[in-house]
């Protein structure tokens, strides 16, 4: 896609104030600015093209486990994704999403947290662990046969008192991948591409998006539509001529909005309200003429709203 240079805006807004350049405390005002503008121009729109991601692949985090002290391994306390079914006893088998090495699995009689400890797939599609050091086991007279249901695990040391809580989390952030800023909608398989996907209802928290009724609870990951998290412009140096020669890039379908909106801004600094409001009047015409695109280009019936059946939802 098009872009611009940071420094071709930066001009383009001494232009239209007709200075020849800015004073270093006015361009300082300028760049704070353009950012807010250009913050208002990314929130305008959840599916403008260059910053949104269509049914990506991402890892549905299953457990939350909490309460390890210094005692155990604090490394215990963090969200843990689903790798599949263990070879020996057929029970799941989880990895730690922060730090890999710490693995959850039942050793066929209970269930039990290793540090230091690996997971292989095997041709089956199965897991065998290599244990590690154990941090916490089952207690239970009774084993379960899902880790959720489990009443007490004993530490290795210490008197900690392991908390695990079940999910269906996808994060905001995943290794590999841009982090997500707003999800759009979440579905079981691949969407947009040949036939219709089951898709998730979710509401969002601070930690991600939590999909309810996942399908099954086999499942380990979902197809994501997603807007990228937004990042503001950053130009290095204060000086005039370093805003005036930067490279950084401006997307060029801002470029027109932001410039005739951050000298509508620079004119209310001035006091110049009724030429301001003009300025801004133009402003807003490019923007409506870019978000006229997104909607006869990326079709809102598709990507952005689904179509509703009495039995479900699915994309179509």
């Amino acid at each position: 896609m098009q872009t611009r240079t940071y420094g071709d805006l930066f001009k383009l807004i001494q232009s239209l104030a007709g200075v020849g350049s800015f004073a270093p405390s006015e361009a300082d005002d300028v760049a704070n600015l353009i950012n807010r503008r250009f913050l208002q121009a990314f929130n305008e729109s959840p599916i403008w093209p260059r910053y949104f991601v269509p049914s990506e692949k991402r890892d549905i985090l299953s457990l939350t486990l909490s309460g390890a002290t210094a005692s155990t391994s604090t490394t215990v306390n963090q969200n843990y994704k689903l790798l599949g079914a263990n070879t020996t006893g057929g029970l799941n088998v989880y990895q730690g999403a922060t730090t890999t090495t710490v693995i959850v699995y039942n050793t066929g009689t209970a269930w039990r947290v290793d540090t230091a400890a690996s997971a292989t797939e095997q041709a089956d599609g199965t897991f065998t662990v290599s244990g590690g050091t154990q941090q916490f086991i089952e207690a239970d007279t009774i084993k379960k046969d899902n880790i959720t249901d489990v009443s007490t695990f004993t530490p290795r040391a210490g008197t900690d008192s392991l908390l695990v809580e079940g999910k269906n989390l996808i994060p905001y952030a995943q290794t590999g991948k841009a982090t997500v800023g707003s999800f759009n909608r979440i579905f079981r398989k691949q969407a947009f591409l040949n036939s219709s996907a089951h898709e998730y209802e979710f509401f969002v928290d601070f930690t991600g998006a939590n999909i309810l009724n996942v399908v099954s609870t086999t499942d380990n990951a979902a197809f994501v539509s997603y807007k990228k998290e937004f990042t503001p412009f950053t130009v290095t140096g204060t000086a005039v001529s370093d805003f005036t020669g930067s490279t950084v890039e401006v997307p060029a379908e801002f470029f027109a909005y932001i410039a005739h909106a951050t000298y509508a801004d620079f004119l209310r600094m001035d006091g110049q309200t009724d030429k301001a409001f003009a300025e801004e009047n133009t402003a807003s015409g490019a923007l409506a003429l870019e978000l006229e695109k997104v909607d006869i280009i990326s079709n809102n019936n598709t990507v952005n709203k689904r179509f509703s059946t009495y039995v479900n939802r699915q994309s179509r």
